[in-house]
């Protein structure tokens, strides 16, 4: 039987009661690189994005099981993650950072992330969203360019992280 994935809406006030449940989607989610550093890193990008006081986030639920979620935070002015790359400064520099969007295994390619990605940047007040993506992930990144994402350039934000693909999407013109 199928259920309609409802999306529940959260702040930073909210993280405390919602930080396991991040950590249990992202468990899931990526149980096949646990053991990697990086990956074991999570619970403090958790902390680190969501004691940001412009902290928002959406998780999904299936009835009460949570499937996925997208969270972010509007960048500081002037250290925005498109700053790397060699491009024009827009006119409105103003810029949501998407920085998780995860979806457990069992409810992926059934549009919840899109659902997800969409409410989170729904009503925003900035006008760009910008996200990293994996670029050995050709189909995920090709997947936000449908969204209204185009890559920018490349930042690797971490020693050890991947170079990350930048993707940047007009929120006044896309959606």
């Amino acid at each position: 039987m199928t259920t309609t994935v409802q999306l529940r809406r959260f702040t930073h006030p909210d993280l405390p009661a919602i930080r396991q449940t991040l950590l249990d989607v992202h468990a899931d989610a990526y149980a096949d690189t646990l053991n990697t550093e990086f990956t074991q890193r999570f619970p403090w990008f958790v902390d680190h994005w969501g004691s940001n006081p412009g902290f928002t986030c959406v998780i999904g639920y299936d009835n009460d099981e949570p499937v996925g979620f997208a969270y972010g935070a509007p960048a500081t002015p002037g250290r925005e993650w498109w700053r790397d790359a060699p491009i024009q400064p827009p006119a409105d520099p103003s810029t949501f950072s998407v920085s998780e969007l995860m979806v457990r295994p069992r409810w992926r390619k059934t549009g919840t992330a899109k659902r997800l990605h969409e409410t989170l940047l729904e009503d925003r007040p900035e006008a760009l969203a910008v996200l990293l993506v994996n670029p050995d992930h050709p189909k995920v990144e090709a997947l936000y360019e449908t969204w209204g994402y185009r890559r920018i350039g490349n930042r690797q934000p971490f020693p050890d992280s991947p170079n990350y693909a930048i993707m940047l999407r007009d929120l006044r013109t896309s959606g």
